[in-house]
């Protein structure tokens, strides 16, 4: 049974999301918030992301919906190092800031600022270890950012159970076309 999930996804210029009212962003909430319920009503009880925009930041704001019929579920952002986010833009470290105040918990893999991609392999690897399973927005056959971890959670099953669900552009199609 997975206590701990990992959802990530495509950031939002991976799909051409530039503006907070795309109604592309109200399908993969929906999307989203479907399958985290399947996973709280079978037991998660911490939702985890690393804080980038797009996919993780729609999660944390549908968990915070979802909090309201399960107030148990608890969420976090675990940042691969710190002063994550420091080079983005106002607006978005402003957002950033909001959304780590929404959340239960934030701390980083690394209590160092960058210096080297190691740090981002040993994120991954820390999250892999404490989380049970992984919900993804992602299509293998449109690859983004979130490639290096859908491969990294597929060699994890080869050696061991791991859960991994993939919101995949035919069901966000599928979804779109239903609303």
């Amino acid at each position: 049974m997975a206590i701990n999930l990992l959802v990530s996804g495509y950031r939002s210029f991976e799909l051409g999301i530039f503006k907070d009212d795309d109604p592309k962003i109200a399908i993969i909430k929906k999307c989203l918030k479907e399958e985290i319920k399947a996973y709280i009503e079978e037991g998660v009880q911490w939702i985890l992301t690393t804080g980038q925009f797009g996919v993780e930041q729609w999660t944390i704001e549908v968990v915070e919906e979802l909090k309201i019929d399960y107030p148990e579920v608890k969420q976090g952002i675990i940042f691969p190092f710190t002063q994550f986010g420091s080079n983005w833009n106002e607006k978005n470290q402003l957002a950033l800031i909001k959304l780590k105040e929404t959340v239960d918990f934030v701390d980083s893999v690394s209590h160092k600022p960058y210096k080297d991609p190691s740090q981002l392999k040993n994120h991954q690897s820390f999250l892999l270890q404490k989380t049970q399973a992984a919900l993804l927005v992602y299509d293998p056959e449109n690859e983004g950012k979130t490639k290096w971890l859908y491969q990294a959670i597929v060699k994890k099953q080869e050696a061991s159970e791991y859960d991994c669900r993939l919101i995949d552009f035919d069901q966000l199609q599928n979804t779109a076309i239903e609303e």
